[in-house]
């Protein structure tokens, strides 16, 4: 594995993704002063971001840095880079990386920004994939556009790997954390999605602080089963990928995944939601996927269970929460 001290930190990262957490990562990373080719799949919309320095349909108040290029050719950016990050939907994790395997060096570090388990097999991002390191943490991309302070963390194998990231991103507007437990970051990036559904639809519904509290509570227990049962850490999901991307993305409608349980709430179906959100909606997929893994693994997660049911059993919000709060009384713990 390449050197990750200081040399690193001058030769360029490539983030594979022009969405807008891609671009936000892009701009953080050129905006402390790392070297940043930015990649999409979509030839015109990258000679948009190339000619307006911003990107105008989803962080249209983030200039580019000087230290942020374009590159629209996926084999050329990847072998100008020392670090490789990938920060496309879970969905596309998979084809991306064996897009790009033919061209990845041995001397390259592979890193992620994706969010969730990959559908087909339920796998998370690090197994699809020898693991490198994974991105995650309570932060909404338009905010990071902004230079808003932010924090987030940096999980990898590889000690040195974690804290090159974590030293090329940090700057005075943000803090990179370090860790070692890929899999309770994961876990913690794709189990979020489908309580902050959940706390949108219970919003929507009027159901209080009372109920989104303890949403936001149990489904954090629910998450941190789920992790422990796959080989977590339970402290992991006590700081930033855990409960502060939970509260987060339940409690700021920044985030995709509680407008979607808004409108839900509204009574749009998961179609009409999506349409209205126009953009990929990570929870909506991670629902199901967390719904077979929990079966597989026989963890017991009654939140997730019940938002499985909504979105893939047409069972109405208000039935499913009578179906929670009608549950067998148990230990807290």
């Amino acid at each position: 594995m390449a050197d990750s001290g200081k040399s690193s930190t001058v030769t360029p990262v490539a983030v594979l993704g022009a969405g807008s957490w891609g671009t936000a990562l892009a701009i953080q990373f050129a905006r402390a002063g790392r070297p940043t080719l930015l990649w999409g799949r979509e030839a015109s919309d990258l000679q948009a971001l190339a000619n307006d320095r911003c990107n105008r349909r989803y962080l249209p108040e983030a200039k580019f840095p000087d230290a942020l290029c374009i590159e629209p050719d996926l084999r050329s950016v990847v072998a100008a880079a020392h670090d490789v990050l990938i920060a496309v939907p879970s969905h596309a994790l998979r084809a991306l990386l064996t897009e790009i395997a033919p061209s990845i060096r041995d001397t390259q570090r592979l890193a992620w920004a994706t969010k969730g388990f990959e559908l087909q097999t339920g796998k998370l991002p690090h197994q699809v994939k020898i693991p490198m390191a994974v991105l995650s943490g309570p932060t909404f991309a338009r905010e990071v556009g902004k230079g808003l302070p932010t924090a987030m963390t940096v999980a990898a194998t590889d000690e040195s790997f974690a804290r090159a990231l974590a030293v090329s991103l940090t700057s005075h507007n943000f803090r990179a954390y370090t860790s070692d437990d890929i899999i309770g970051v994961e876990v913690g990036g794709a189990v979020k999605n489908v309580l902050a559904i959940g706390a949108g639809m219970s919003d929507g519904l009027g159901y209080g602080a009372n109920t989104r509290i303890a949403l936001i509570t149990r489904g954090l227990a629910e998450m941190t089963r789920l992790g422990v049962a796959l080989g977590a850490k339970r402290e992991t999901f006590m700081g930033l990928a855990g409960l502060g991307d939970l509260v987060l993305t339940c409690t700021d409608n920044l985030s995709r995944n509680r407008r979607f349980g808004l409108a839900i709430a509204a009574g749009k179906s998961r179609e009409q939601a999506q349409a209205e959100i126009g953009q990929v909606v990570e929870g909506v997929q991670a629902a199901e996927a967390v719904h077979e893994v929990a079966t597989k693994l026989k963890v017991d997660m009654p939140i997730c269970e019940q938002m499985h049911a909504i979105l893939y059993k047409n069972v109405s919000p208000t039935d499913a929460v009578k179906q929670l709060m009608s549950r067998e009384i148990t230990s807290e713990s």
